[in-house]
């Protein structure tokens, strides 16, 4: 698997997760499932049944949170230069098309939210600005077609993972 480029925050909320599922989701789950079983004939305890379904995908979870953990690239994008795009560069970009500007800030998959402009580096616009620069043109595909953009600014900024 490749590396899974995130800050250390994303990290951290992933580990936290991981920590959470391990030692108090699996232990319920486990007491759910004893508790569910003493209710009597499995085949149709529905209760059971649910508590089986939640352990599995506690399970997958723990999974893969782990191999994302495992592959973890931990970047520290102040220490960056963004005289290109790159992780953690914030961009400033001007559809041509319609003349509306647009910020994105590059982060990791585990921490992206577009609607607060945190759009993960796997993302179609992501890959088509990383690299390129302050001026540059670039043709990005998107849902209702194919735009073009200017890079009007690329800089750093502190990035504001805000949990609310």
């Amino acid at each position: 698997m490749n590396k899974e480029p995130m800050s250390m925050h994303g990290y951290n909320k992933i580990c936290a997760e991981l920590k959470q599922l391990k030692e108090v989701e699996r232990p319920n789950i486990v007491k759910e499932i004893d508790i569910a079983r003493g209710h009597g004939d499995l085949k149709e305890n529905a209760e059971y049944h649910a508590a089986k379904e939640k352990q599995r995908f506690i399970e997958a979870r723990i999974v893969d949170l782990s191999e994302i953990i495992a592959n973890a690239q931990v970047i520290d994008p102040s220490v960056l230069a963004h005289n290109k795009v790159s992780f953690g560069s914030t961009i400033k970009i001007l559809n041509l098309d319609n003349d509306k500007e647009f910020s994105y800030t590059i982060v990791g998959s585990v921490e992206s939210d577009p609607s607060k402009g945190l759009i993960s580096f796997g993302s179609p616009i992501a890959k088509s600005l990383i690299g390129k620069s302050k001026g540059d043109a670039v043709s990005i595909q998107l849902p209702n077609g194919e735009s073009d953009f200017e890079i009007l600014d690329i800089y750093y900024k502190e990035i504001c993972f805000d949990e609310n």
